[in-house]
């Protein structure tokens, strides 16, 4: 860092160290884990939907791509 920077971070850097050591002991590190539950569920239960409904249709698709490329 440029020696003429020093000068003007310092009480920055100062507020910003005061403020981590304030705020350490009311941090929740623990997350948002309900709500990553809750997408994962929802995500896995759209693919599984999707797969009942189109199931079907891409197994047509993929015996009609294999079978072009197999002659």
């Amino acid at each position: 860092m440029p020696p003429r920077l020093t000068p003007l971070l310092a009480p920055l850097l100062v507020l910003l160290r005061a403020r981590c050591l304030l705020t350490r002991h009311h941090r929740n590190d623990r997350g948002d884990v309900p709500g990553w539950v809750m997408i994962t569920v929802m995500t896995a239960g759209l693919v599984a939907m999707l797969t009942a409904v189109a199931a079907p249709q891409l197994r047509s698709m993929l015996d009609a791509a294999l079978s072009s490329v197999t002659g």
